[in-house]
C-alpha cells in the first residue's frame, strides 16, 4: 500500500499514518491488543490509496468504527484520550515559549543521519510519551533528553546514533558558528546538495564562489583581466606567458589556470567567510573555486567549525547526464557549452579529488540528494566528535 501521510493543520505538520500507533491508542482506549490491531488494519484498508488525509477526519473514522462495535464507553476513552493531543508549550532556554514543532523535531533527527521514516518512527515514541504522561508544557532540554533515551533504547538505532545526538545538541547550543564549504568540477550537483542543506539546517546565508566571479566581473574588464571572464575549466587558455612552458602537459596546464582564478577569488571568498565568523552566524558557500587554499588563509584562532566537502560523480555518463538535466532545470544555464568541454571538466574534477584527497578533504560521492545530505551531516557530526568529551549529564545538566 502506498504511504499516507496524516495532516495536523493547527500544528502545520504532516507524518505517515502508522497503524502501530493507532494500535497503541485503541489499547489505551479499553481494547485488547488484538481487537485494537484488527481495528487499525480495518482503518488502514479503508483509507486506500489516499496521499492525505487530515487528523479530524482519521479521528472521525475511528470513532464510528469504534461506535459501531465496541460502544459508547470505548468511544468516549478515545475521544478523552484525543482531547489532551493540544499544542504542547515549549520553554526555550533564551526563555521563549513555542508549540512544539514535530515536524521541525524531525527535520533534527533527520540532520544526525536518520531516514524519514526513522526520524518518524523516534517522534512517534515521543508523541505516545507526552500522551501517556498528560504533558501540556515542557522545556527543549527536556524534548532533548527524551529524544536521547528514545535513541538509545530503540535496537535499530541504539547507542551510537544517540551519541551522535548528544554531539549535535551539544554543539547547537554552544553558540558556535557553522560554515560548510561544498566544492566540486561544474555540475556535480553543488547547488542542489547546499540548497538541501540549507532547508534542512535552515541556514539562511548561502553565497556562490560564481556569484562573487560575476561580480568581480562587472568591476574588472576582460581587457584587465581576462582569466577572471573564462570558466573554471578553460582558464589555462589564458595563461599566454606560461602556456609555452606548459603546453605539452594538459593536466597541469589546466591546474594552473584552475589555481590562477581560485587566487583571484580568494580574497572575495576569505571576506565572506571572516565577515561570518565575525557575526557568529551560519554559512553555506559553494563553487568549484573551493579549494584547500582558501582554508589556509582563514583565521586559525575560531572557534567555529569550517567543515570543507568535496562532491564527486564519478562515472562520467552520470556526470554528463546532470549537465544535460541543468536546460531542464535552469534554462539559463545552456548545457551545450558545458558537454563540448566535457573532457576538461571530467579533468578538472580529478584535480579537485586529488587536492580534496592531498589535504583530507571528505570526499562524497553524489547521487541520491537526501543520502548526500545525510552523509555530509554524518561527517561534520564526526568531526565534532573527535574532540568531544562531555556526558549526557552534562549536556542536559538543565533537564526538568
Amino acid at each position: 500500500m502506498a504511504k499516507i501521510l496524516v495532516e495536523d493543520p493547527e500544528g502545520n505538520t504532516r507524518v505517515p499514518f502508522l497503524r502501530g500507533i493507532l494500535t497503541r491508542s485503541l489499547q489505551n482506549s479499553g481494547l485488547a491488543f488484538e481487537e485494537a490491531y484488527r481495528a487499525a488494519t480495518r482503518i488502514r484498508k479503508d483509507l486506500g490509496d489516499s496521499a492525505v488525509i487530515s487528523s479530524d477526519d482519521l479521528r472521525n473514522r475511528v470513532v464510528e468504527l469504534l461506535k459501531a462495535d465496541y460502544g459508547a464507553k470505548v468511544v468516549n476513552r478515545y475521544q478523552q484520550q484525543t482531547l489532551v493531543v493540544t499544542p504542547i508549550q515549549v520553554r526555550h532556554s533564551d526563555g521563549r515559549v513555542t508549540p512544539f514543532n514535530g515536524d521541525q523535531h524531525r527535520r533534527c533527527l533527520e540532520t544526525i543521519g536518520l531516514t524519514y521514516e526513522e526520524a518518524i518512527t523516534v517522534m512517534a515514541h515521543i508523541r505516545q510519551h507526552f500522551l501517556d504522561k498528560r504533558v501540556t508544557q515542557t522545556t527543549s532540554q527536556h524534548i532533548a533528553h527524551l529524544t536521547y533515551r528514545c535513541l538509545h533504547q530503540t535496537p535499530e538505532l541504539g547507542p551510537a546514533v544517540a551519541h551522535r545526538w548528544l554531539v549535535w545538541i551539544d554543539f547547537l547550543r554552544s553558540g558556535r558558528p557553522l560554515v560548510l564549504l561544498i566544492g566540486g568540477t561544474s555540475g556535480c550537483g553543488k547547488s542542489t546538495v547546499a540548497t538541501a542543506l540549507a532547508n534542512q539546517l535552515d541556514i539562511v546565508r548561502m553565497q556562490s564562489t560564481d556569484m562573487l566571479r560575476e561580480v568581480m566581473r562587472t568591476m574588472i574588464s576582460e581587457r584587465l583581466l581576462p582569466i577572471l571572464h573564462t570558466s573554471s575549466f578553460n582558464a589555462w587558455s589564458v595563461l599566454a606567458e606560461q602556456k609555452s612552458s606548459l603546453e605539452q602537459d594538459d593536466e597541469l596546464l589546466l591546474a594552473e589556470g584552475f589555481r590562477a582564478q581560485v587566487d583571484l577569488l580568494s580574497a572575495a571568498s576569505e571576506a565572506v567567510i571572516e565577515r561570518t565568523l565575525r557575526e557568529r552566524v551560519w554559512l553555506i558557500m559553494e563553487g568549484v573555486h573551493i579549494h584547500p587554499s582558501i582554508l589556509e588563509k582563514l583565521p586559525q584562532d575560531t572557534d567555529a567549525v569550517i567543515a570543507p566537502i568535496m562532491l564527486a560523480v564519478l562515472k562520467r555518463r552520470d556526470l554528463k547526464e546532470r549537465i544535460r538535466g541543468r536546460s531542464t532545470k535552469a534554462p539559463q544555464r545552456r548545457s551545450s557549452r558545458y558537454l563540448e568541454h566535457f573532457d576538461a571538466i571530467w579533468q578538472l574534477q580529478s584535480f579537485l579529488l586529488s587536492e580534496a584527497d592531498r589535504t583530507r578533504i571528505p570526499i562524497i560521492l553524489n547521487g541520491d540528494r537526501d543520502k548526500v545530505v545525510r552523509e555530509i551531516m554524518r561527517t561534520v557530526i564526526d568531526g565534532l566528535a573527535e574532540n568531544f568529551t562531555a556526558t549526557p549529564a552534562e549536556v542536559f545538566r538543565n533537564n526538568s
